[in-house]
């Protein structure tokens, strides 16, 4: 039995990185009173005989506890290194465990020690979670109360045994996490094929790794040298950059071909549409069945992976009885995880221990309202709004008055066109919020066969200086909108059944942008810049196994003014927001989707 240092926030502790809470109190709190048992690498034997490997970290207690569990395929045998890399992630059981959690990191298949091979987060995944939850939960350690926690593929594999039912699963906290495999890879049709290939070699690279490297020798320096506060604080601000960083870093190294090569072929060139392959990895037409209490959150920040995946799984569950969702603002989610475990605390102590914490009360959506730098509520989401259309100027403004004509752009410096285009308001006459889903309507003629469509918006202070709030995308080829389950600011795209662009010719496309929140302060403007990527002409993507990303950089399109930018209206003033324990809704009038209907002639 070890005692190490307790992570929390009071004085003593070790400190813990990122916000705890969203804004809020909580009362009858589990405290810090246990020290801690380890057992590395013990075995789980699943339904049909493979064995994964898991360590257990648990209180020093006779007494049975109640369980929390991460599974991954990452390392189980780094989650205590301390170090800012992107598969750190399944929370800090030097936090947990005091606390009177059993803290219970396993590897999925095929992966640092466990037996069988990776699938992907297929539906043999779900099957082994649900058989985890079940294993857990018949330890004599354990008083038959699981709940699940992490985030990333932590969280994917929450709501992944969520859907299965296992009947001692009580609670999950699935914070940044991603329901479709296909929308984790692609943005609409676009591969994200640098994310996606270094995330899969990195995860080839540690699954073959074992103790002698992730346990022992250097690594034990390591630790130390990570674990002093001087360097713990620098971790506080570890965001996407650095994590994009440590898995270059990673991948680098080799990794052997089997299943590693087999899945990065099939993500990269083998499945360039939603087809069977993607629906296996799909948990949204399943999230109907969880009947457990899920707890969602991302960042606003996390706009090209997992902030898409919080809406999803909050539609998705719109039958399950106790559903919360908070959305942080920057810097809300550094590496190593460690933040938002005071408000899990109070999930958990609610849901597996009884006790009244005050976690239900209040509406159950908060989220950070940027440039007012506040806290919101809701009780649903969006909160109620009304809509704005923006139109895009011939003359390159962003104005609800339309300015008729066109503009034209082109892929390269061959040809006397910018190679990009933006539009822009006049400076902001008031403060103005946006909160919700938009959508940017374009009507574009190219001279390419498809094209990818990648729109940006920033928040452009007075000085000059952006702030980037938002993106979207699409492939044109998948352009096709189901109009029937589409709403405002959020259609609904199939991407199943390609359809080259026809050159010259004008299309209508609808690209979803990623829902956001943002005060635009007065005297700022709101600026759309699409860089637009002409697509590929040889061979047709839409044609060919293998999809060439190789776009050609002589394509020319020509935009014609649409819309695009809702969910604006003039700021209130700011009495009245939402603070700690407050349970106020959404100020009245607040922004709603843009309708984005207009049309005007070249």
């Amino acid at each position: 039995m070890a005692r190490p240092r307790v992570a929390g926030l009071e004085p003593g502790q070790r400190r813990l990185n990122g916000p705890q809470t969203t804004g809020r109190t909580y009362r009858n709190l589990s405290q810090a009173v246990y020290g801690v048992r380890r057992e590395d690498d013990t075995a789980v034997t699943l339904r049909d005989g493979t064995v994964l490997r898991a360590d257990v970290f648990r209180p020093d207690t006779r007494s049975p506890v109640p369980a929390l569990l991460a599974a991954s395929p990452y390392p189980r045998q780094l989650q205590d290194l301390g170090a800012p890399v992107g598969v750190i992630e399944a929370g800090a059981g030097d936090f947990w465990v005091p606390r009177g959690y059993a803290h219970v990191i396993a590897n999925l298949r095929g992966t640092n020690g466990s037996g069988g091979s990776w699938g992907f987060f297929d539906g043999q995944e779900r099957r082994d979670l649900d058989d985890l939850v079940e294993r857990t939960a018949a330890q004599p350690w354990c008083d038959g109360n699981v709940g699940m926690i992490g985030i990333s593929y932590y969280a994917m594999a929450q709501l992944a045994a969520a859907t299965q039912r296992p009947p001692h699963l009580k609670a999950v906290f699935p914070y940044d996490v991603s329901v479709s495999a296909w929308e984790a890879a692609n943005h609409n049709g676009l591969l994200n094929e640098r994310f996606a290939t270094l995330w899969l070699r990195t995860v080839a690279v540690l699954a073959a790794r074992g103790d002698r490297l992730l346990r022992r020798g250097p690594s034990r320096l390591v630790r130390r040298i990570l674990a002093a506060p001087s360097v713990h604080r620098r971790f506080a601000d570890a965001g996407g950059a650095d994590m994009v960083r440590g898995l270059q870093l990673i991948s680098r190294a080799p990794h052997t071909a089997h299943p590693w090569d087999d899945l990065l072929r099939a993500v990269r060139t083998e499945h360039p549409t939603r087809d069977p392959w993607w629906d296996e990895r799909d948990l949204r037409p399943l999230l109907g069945a969880v009947d457990v209490p899920v707890y969602i959150g991302s960042e606003w920040t996390n706009v090209v992976l997992h902030l898409p995946g919080a809406f999803e799984a909050w539609d998705g569950l719109r039958s399950t009885p106790h559903v919360r969702m908070a959305l942080l603002g920057a810097g809300g989610m550094p590496w190593p995880w460690e933040s938002m475990h005071v408000e899990a605390l109070a999930w958990f102590d609610h849901w597996l221990r009884g006790r009244d914490t005050g976690t239900l009360e209040g509406p159950p959506v908060r989220y950070w309202l940027a440039g007012a730098d506040e806290w919101r509520t809701s009780a649903t989401w969006p909160p109620p709004a009304e809509y704005a259309a923006y139109a895009l100027g011939a003359d390159g403004s962003l104005d609800p008055h339309e300015t008729p004509g066109a503009r034209q752009y082109a892929g390269d410096n061959r040809h006397a066109l910018p190679v990009r285009l933006s539009w822009s308001t006049a400076p902001l006459e008031a403060d103005l919020d946006m909160v919700g889903h938009l959508e940017l309507r374009l009507t574009a003629a190219t001279t390419g066969t498809d094209i990818g469509w990648i729109a940006l918006l920033q928040d452009v202070a007075p000085d000059g200086s952006a702030t980037e709030v938002t993106q979207g995308w699409l492939r044109g080829a998948l352009r096709e909108v189901d109009e029937e389950a589409s709403r405002p600011g959020r259609p609904v795209l199939p991407q199943r059944h390609p359809a080259p662009v026809p050159p010259g010719e004008t299309v209508d496309y609808r690209v979803p942008l990623v829902a956001n929140a943002r005060r635009f302060r007065r005297g700022h403007r709101i600026r759309l810049t699409p860089p637009t990527t002409p697509g590929p002409t040889s061979p047709p993507c839409w044609a060919s196994p293998m999809p060439s990303w190789a776009w050609s950089p002589s394509t020319r399109c020509t935009p014609r003014p649409a819309c695009s930018s809702p969910y604006c209206r003039p700021a209130r003033s700011r009495g009245g927001a939402a603070g700690p324990g407050a349970t106020r809704g959404h100020r009245p009038g607040g922004p709603r989707p843009a309708r984005a209907d207009r049309r005007s002639t070249p």
